[in-house]
């Protein structure tokens, strides 16, 4: 939900007001009719800076997605098994320097 409210209704209504962003509403907070600030829930905030952060850190990350699944669907992909160093042999981890059972 969307709401727009003057400030001095945000002066009287401070924590109605907060309540409402709280619950999901953004709210446009307006002095003599003109968009000063908006306001949200700290969570929603949070995850709008994450997804900004995402968003800058990896530029091209809808190009680099439709590759990748454009790879699985091909086959052109390689498959890695995951593995412990108890999945090694016996003599991998002697040469290691790691004890044998």
């Amino acid at each position: 939900m969307h709401t727009t409210i003057p400030i001095s209704r945000v002066r009287k209504d401070i924590f109605r007001v907060t309540d409402a962003a709280q619950d999901g509403a953004y709210i446009t907070i307006t002095e003599n009719g003109e968009a000063k600030a908006v306001l949200m829930s700290a969570g929603e905030f949070d995850s709008w800076r994450e997804t900004l952060e995402v968003m800058r850190e990896f530029p091209n990350i809808e190009k680099d997605v439709a590759a990748a699944r454009r790879a699985i669907k091909s086959g052109a992909y390689k498959r890695y098994s995951l593995f412990s160093r108890h999945d090694l042999p016996h003599s991998s981890r002697a040469a290691r320097g790691k004890r044998t059972r």
